[in-house]
């Protein structure tokens, strides 16, 4: 899917916020776990530590922090938002997370609801609420994205228990002119045909009903993945696709001011940074402490850029969410700002 400036309106970004969990999950904690050190986690993964929900926090409630933040940072009454969209695939709740997050939120007047795409959930939510906008059937949205991916780990795997962590982060967007478009284009991709890299399997047991008959019981498994797959997949499909964004815009890479992937695994935000050659200085990653927080990574790490003033209004932005699937895509867009 291809995304143009080919629509009657513009959208402009104009907040941030962002909630993580009180407790903090190093490196040296989860050597008491499992058979591994700091060492070999950080270099395989840049992660040195990550935030998982405890007993008296729930991911709603993460949530709702985040969109509470961009909300106030953008300067907004609560009521005067027409969207509340919630990225993430670890909702509370399996009916949907996303209209307990509006009541929280005080936002009565706004239609909400989930969206699920696993790490590219936040990029493809961002991408869906614009489109609302420019086409001028509302006038503000919030987008949340936000995962609890403690509750699937497999906490006595090495290989990828070391890797995930929970967080939250919102944006909130706004309509406006044309002329004030911070949409520059998008594009997304899917195939299903690799989803088997990495996936959160339903899992399978059956129970009596009646007399011949039988029924599924609920549940999931944990989280599965082939890791060096799942690599290769990054490596290869982000430049690629962030490749024919900026042709189609006719943008240099040297022109933008930060790359701002989802954070994963600091050697694929190195291998993209080194194919296009640009400074490790303009990636934005916060991989270190807070791992992948899936839907959470790219809404997190723009709110902690523009809160400490590494992003300002005007900067141009290249993202790009990949994940589970398998799903990718990426976004140009510049940051705004409150008005």
């Amino acid at each position: 899917m291809v995304g143009t400036p080919k629509t009657i309106g513009g959208v402009a970004l104009v907040g941030t916020g962002s909630a993580t969990p009180s407790q903090q999950l190093t490196n040296d904690d989860l050597g008491q776990r499992v058979e591994t050190n700091d060492s070999w986690i950080q270099s395989r993964t840049g992660i040195r530590a990550r935030r998982v929900l405890g007993p008296d926090e729930s991911l709603s409630e993460l949530s709702s922090r985040a969109g509470s933040a961009a909300l106030q940072m953008a300067g907004w009454d609560p009521n005067t938002i027409d969207l509340v969209l919630l990225a993430t695939s670890t909702p509370d709740d399996l009916f949907g997370m996303a209209p307990k997050v509006q009541a929280h939120l005080g936002t009565t007047k706004a239609v909400a609801f989930d969206l699920t795409a696993a790490c590219s959930g936040f990029l493809f939510a961002l991408i869906t609420a614009t489109q609302f906008l420019k086409n001028g059937s509302m006038k503000r949205a919030l987008v949340i994205g936000a995962d609890q991916l403690s509750s699937w780990v497999d906490w006595d795997d090495r290989r990828s228990c070391v890797l995930f962590g929970d967080g939250a982060g919102a944006v909130a967007l706004e309509a406006t002119s044309p002329n004030e478009d911070g949409l520059i284009g998008f594009l997304l991709r899917t195939d299903g045909s690799r989803g088997e890299c990495l996936n959160l399997p339903q899992h399978k047991e059956y129970f009596p009903l009646v007399a011949g008959l039988s029924h599924q019981g609920g549940g999931f498994s944990p989280i599965q993945m082939n890791g060096q797959e799942v690599y290769k997949f990054a490596v290869r499909e982000v430049p690629a696709v962030l490749e024919k964004l900026l042709t189609i815009h006719e943008i240099e890479p040297k022109s933008l001011d930060w790359l701002l992937l989802h954070q994963a695994n600091q050697r694929i935000l190195d291998a993209v940074a080194d194919r296009f050659d640009i400074p490790y200085g303009k990636v934005l990653s916060n991989l270190s402490e807070y791992g992948n927080t899936s839907a959470a990574t790219i809404p997190l790490m723009l709110d902690e850029a523009v809160k400490d003033g590494r992003v300002h209004p005007g900067h141009l932005i290249a993202s790009s969410g990949f994940g589970a699937g398998l799903s990718w895509g990426a976004a140009l867009f510049r940051w705004q700002g409150p008005v």
